[in-house]
């Protein structure tokens, strides 16, 4: 092979490895900082992961808030109005929209208890927005 087409070469498989290498680190990075969505049933049934961030979204069940008597602390059940409640903590100032009965998306980390403990609480923004994953949810059952 003379040698124009070696280095030719060497450039080319130089640079593609380089690509590669960055793709691969750059999928390894953000897998870390991915939020996935979760259902009611699934949390309840076990398939969430326990040791990542994830985001949770149900139905605030009526009569489940129960506020801290000192601090900020809330507890607050979530629903999917069927058959699946579990518990959300989270220390913090809510949103002016969360309500009892009304679609609400959690941020945090299941612990071991089954208790998820929320880092966001985040509540819809008017009285005719439903987020997408909650649009299923039947509203005429309640638990």
């Amino acid at each position: 092979m003379k040698p124009h087409r070696r280095r030719r070469l060497s450039i080319v498989l130089f640079l593609f490895i380089g690509g590669l290498t960055t793709v691969l680190i750059t999928i390894f990075a953000l897998k870390n900082y991915i939020n996935h969505y979760y259902l009611p049933d699934q949390i309840v049934s076990g398939d969430v992961p326990t040791e990542r961030t994830i985001r949770a979204g149900g139905m605030v069940k009526k009569g489940s808030v129960a506020h801290d008597s000192t601090g900020l602390g809330v507890t607050f059940d979530l629903t999917d109005r069927v058959n699946s409640t579990f518990s959300v903590r989270f220390e913090g100032i809510l949103p002016s929209l969360f309500r009892e009965g009304e679609g609400t998306v959690v941020v945090g980390r299941l612990n071991d208890d089954g208790v998820f403990n929320a880092t966001r609480v985040l509540a819809k923004h008017d009285e005719n927005y439903e987020p997408p994953e909650l649009k299923g949810m039947v509203e005429h059952v309640d638990p």
